[in-house]
């Protein structure tokens, strides 16, 4: 399986912003979809955003729709999560996951993607 690596959590107040990466091993990159989730405290683990093999295809959540911008660096292995405008709400542990069926396109299934990263945390004060 695919290792996944995320960084760039942390802390950041309402209305601001913050990149999450993840930097994945392996040599098959270029050839899957990649997408990310996150949990918060007594809920369940929910879809964020989603990118295509080819980086041509994204697929968003409803809530965070024109506030999140998914990416992909494919000769870095590296796939990032830009979040502007962020809310209380989006308090979460977010996690980095891969398809590793290859062309895969972007969606939102969770039991699709077979590898996943240990996750970072990202709080969001007032």
């Amino acid at each position: 399986q695919v290792q996944l690596v995320e960084s760039g959590g942390g802390l950041v107040q309402a209305g601001g912003s913050l990149r999450l990466s993840c930097v994945a091993s392996g040599r098959t990159f270029s050839r899957h979809a990649m997408g990310w989730f996150r949990q918060a405290p007594g809920k369940e683990r929910e879809f964020v955003a989603a990118i295509g093999w080819s980086g041509s295809t994204t697929y968003y959540a409803d809530s965070v729709k024109g506030r999140f911008t998914i990416s992909r660096e494919n000769a870095k292995n590296t796939v990032h999560l830009q979040m502007g405008s962020l809310k209380l709400e989006d308090t979460a542990v977010y996690y980095c996951a891969a398809d590793l069926r290859q062309w895969s396109t972007a969606h939102s299934d969770s039991q699709r993607f077979d590898s996943w990263g240990q996750g970072t945390q990202v709080t969001v004060s007032s």
